[in-house]
């Protein structure tokens, strides 16, 4: 479990992130069509896996903007934006932003990304929802990168984890 602050106030999530060295674990998400992806789909492809609570908070709109801007100039790697937000929000947003360089993802069904990866908020007014955090993966499925924030209110440190590409 971690522990993670929510302006100040300690919260917690449901366990650890992936061990970096580990391959991460499988995934089903939904894709703005409503169709599944899986992390299978995008063997091959380099992964930044940027995770948040609502793509309706400010910090987490900043996160999208930001990979949106970046994820043009890097090379085999997709960025994967992943809440548990409806998916016709995440569609929603992106459209209105014209933001066409990342991939929305939404845990909405089961929430079982959220806890397989040890990052959902267990206590407070968002338990249920993600933490902050970005996981960067290689082209076989392994974590070369991870970052729990430690405040959710804060951004991630987007260079670091672009740097671990």
């Amino acid at each position: 479990m971690a522990a993670i602050t929510l302006g100040g106030n300690a919260i917690n999530t449901s366990g650890e992130l992936p061990k970096v060295g580990t391959k991460a674990p499988e995934f089903q998400l939904v894709k703005n069509d409503l169709s599944i992806a899986s992390l299978a789909d995008f063997a091959g492809s380099k992964l930044v896996l940027n995770i948040f609570p609502s793509i309706d908070t400010g910090t987490c709109a900043t996160s999208v903007r930001t990979f949106n801007a970046k994820a043009s100039a890097l090379e085999n790697t997709k960025v994967l934006c992943i809440s548990r937000d409806l998916p016709f929000a995440q569609k929603r947003f992106c459209g209105a932003e014209g933001l066409e360089n990342v991939i929305n993802l939404s845990d909405f069904k089961t929430g079982s990304f959220g806890k397989d990866y040890g990052l959902e908020i267990t206590d407070s007014v968002l338990a249920g929802l993600h933490s902050r955090v970005i996981i960067v993966l290689d082209e076989n499925g392994t974590v070369k990168y991870t970052e729990q924030v430690p405040e959710i209110a804060d951004e991630p440190n987007y260079e670091l984890a672009l740097a671990s590409l």
